[in-house]
């Protein structure tokens, strides 16, 4: 873990500061992956990679009775998600913790082994080894798993696709183009949808 959260770090030790501003302009989807997560009442919501805790802030809101947990790898980013959560005044309602997304203990680090909802948002494409992070995802939730990443851009023109990986990559960001058989072996019910002509993709995974 040290290494990735070092390598974590150093990306995001200056860019925390201007994330939320500058990524609101293509993290396309996350709020309307927020909007149907259809939290139970008094359920239980794990995001993996929480990164500013932008996205736990909005679920909160949106679901009043939710208690909301995050983990990040990146101390750097779990700092500001800290102030930002105590900002907002909802520091009672979100625990937040440093972990590997692929290797992380719920029960130990949250005191539940699993949640209602689980959801990953523009992450998967950041992990290394993402597919050990979707299983610990899959295994966290008692309810569903979803998430929204970049797609493959497939029905956009080539040179959009081009110049997007190619900036994409100077963040150590790769869109997976195998999710959809990765989610297919987890065997779990699964709804996939390419969102913004393939911009995005995202799925809603239940149990």
């Amino acid at each position: 873990m040290v290494g990735n959260a070092a390598r974590m770090d150093a990306i995001y030790v200056q860019q925390r500061h201007f994330y939320d501003l500058t990524r609101k302009y293509y993290l396309l989807g996350r709020d309307r992956l927020i909007a149907r997560l259809d939290v139970p009442v008094g359920g239980s919501v794990l995001e993996i990679g929480c990164g500013t805790g932008r996205n736990l802030i909005a679920v909160a809101r949106r679901y009043p009775t939710a208690l909301l947990f995050g983990l990040d790898i990146s101390e750097a980013m779990l700092a500001t998600a800290r102030a930002n959560v105590a900002r907002a005044g909802l520091s009672a309602r979100i625990v937040l913790k440093q972990a590997d997304a692929t290797d992380f203990d719920a029960k130990g680090l949250f005191g539940q082994p699993q949640f209602d909802r689980v959801f990953f948002s523009y992450t998967l494409s950041m992990i290394p080894d993402w597919r050990a992070a979707l299983m610990q995802g899959a295994t966290a939730t008692g309810g569903t798993l979803s998430l929204v990443d970049f797609g493959q851009q497939e029905r956009l023109p080539m040179w959009f696709r081009r110049m997007l990986r190619a900036w994409l990559a100077k963040f150590d960001v790769e869109p997976r183009a195998d999710l959809p058989a990765v989610l297919n072996e987890l065997g779990l019910k699964t709804r996939f949808e390419p969102l913004y002509r393939g911009y995005a993709w995202s799925a809603r995974l239940t149990r």
